[in-house]
């Protein structure tokens, strides 16, 4: 059966040229990163398991961790935590094949654990953080839709995506991933939770970077201020990969020196201390939060990556959007896909996808269309090709 694919014109101003843009990114170990990051992790190993030992992905929704923030007294030098982290998990889960009980909570418990340890080097695991993992079993009904192998949608839903990136989302997204990648060998004092919010008024783009400093590799608050006024003009100088406006970097501001205030901590996250994490709170599929840009509030991480519309359409609307934007070039200021299911439906044949697109000048979208058409078609009759990649852990959904 043809999908009911739609690509229309629209008429508005594309966000790169309005006088205002806002943009933020939750970096890897912004509380809810860690819960998203969390839930995600768990997804893909009972995905794996359930591959290994019956050859299909059964049903799971692993989507509602819970990071509640600890206690702990940072200083310059060094140290302790007070008070562990409490981590629940928790959503459903297929417990058991017949006979055979699936060890769910154990499988869960191994994959936060190694989440946690592959990405915050000076959280004790066994010391700061208690793990709680209350994941039980799925719905009767819902499990019976799941379960029929012909991949239908186990929800009424819809998926956003877009395309081309603007100079200030480029800037905010990897002014994190910089950060805690390569400035890490420089910066030891640096620590994971990074938060990143850009403003562009006009030409001038203001970026405001909150960093945790880890009070080990940190020995007195004059070399926190001196790393904090470094690494503003190393990131100011990294920026201008990205564009010709003019940046400027806002380091820590909470800071308050004459009180001695400082974001120090003792593992390099907030959380350690008070701040707390939710699935779906944070960023979206894109690795940001765009209030300019069309957005879903569907919670990506950790939902099931075989019939959950949710977290498919979300990731596919970007693939088709991105493609798109590709196969025109310059033709094309913006891409908008909107992707909505049916519960019970097969999920390559959703109610509409929507893609709407705003033209460079002078261009007409009629010669596309076809093209447009084709490249969302192709995506969508391949659809379970990002099922694998979500699997194999080549999609981040957050």
């Amino acid at each position: 059966m043809k999908r009911n694919i739609v690509v229309e014109e629209i008429s508005q101003t594309p966000v790169e040229d309005r006088e205002v843009e806002i943009v933020e990114r939750k970096g890897i170990g912004h509380p809810d990163s860690v819960a998203d990051g969390i839930a995600e992790s768990i997804s893909r190993a009972l995905s794996r398991y359930y591959l290994e030992h019956y050859g299909r992905i059964l049903h799971h929704n692993t989507d509602q961790a819970e990071v509640v923030g600890g206690q702990a007294k940072p200083r310059f030098g060094g140290g302790r935590v007070l008070e562990p982290v409490y981590i629940l998990l928790s959503g459903r889960a297929t417990t058991k094949v017949g006979d055979e009980r699936v060890p769910y909570r154990t499988i869960a418990r191994k994959a936060a654990v190694d989440f946690l340890k592959k990405h915050y080097p000076h959280l004790d695991i066994e010391e700061d953080v208690i793990i709680d993992c209350r994941i039980g079993q799925g719905s009767v009904d819902l499990r019976s839709l799941y379960d029929t192998q012909k991949l239908l949608a186990n929800d009424t839903s819809f998926g956003v995506g877009y395309a081309p990136a603007t100079e200030t989302e480029k800037i905010v997204y990897e002014t994190e991933r910089y950060i805690n990648g390569k400035l890490k060998e420089r910066y030891p004092e640096l620590g994971q939770d990074v938060k990143v919010m850009g403003f562009r008024n006009g030409n001038r783009i203001n970026v405001t970077v909150a960093v945790a400093f880890v009070g080990k590799h940190t020995p007195d608050k004059d070399h926190y201020l001196s790393v904090k006024e470094e690494l503003k003009d190393v990131l100011e100088d990294f920026a201008t990969r990205f564009t010709e406006r003019e940046v400027n970097y806002f380091i820590n501001t909470g800071d308050i020196p004459e009180e001695d205030v400082y974001y120090l901590t003792v593992t390099g996250l907030s959380m350690e201390n008070g701040d707390d994490g939710s699935v779906g709170r944070g960023n979206r599929v894109n690795g940001l939060i765009t209030p300019y840009r069309p957005m879903s509030m569907e919670a990506s991480a950790g939902k099931n990556p075989v019939t959950h519309v949710g977290k498919l359409y979300n990731i596919l609307a970007f693939k088709i959007a991105e493609d798109i934007a590709k196969e025109a070039g310059g033709d094309l200021r913006e891409v908008h896909v909107r992707i909505v299911s049916q519960i019970g439906k097969p999920i390559d044949q959703p109610q509409v996808a929507s893609i709407q697109v705003i033209p460079a000048n002078g261009v007409r979208v009629e010669k596309y269309k076809s093209e447009f058409w084709s490249i969302a078609d192709e995506w969508l009759a391949n659809i379970s090709k990002v099922t694998m990649m979500l699997v194999n852990g080549e999609i981040n959904v957050f």
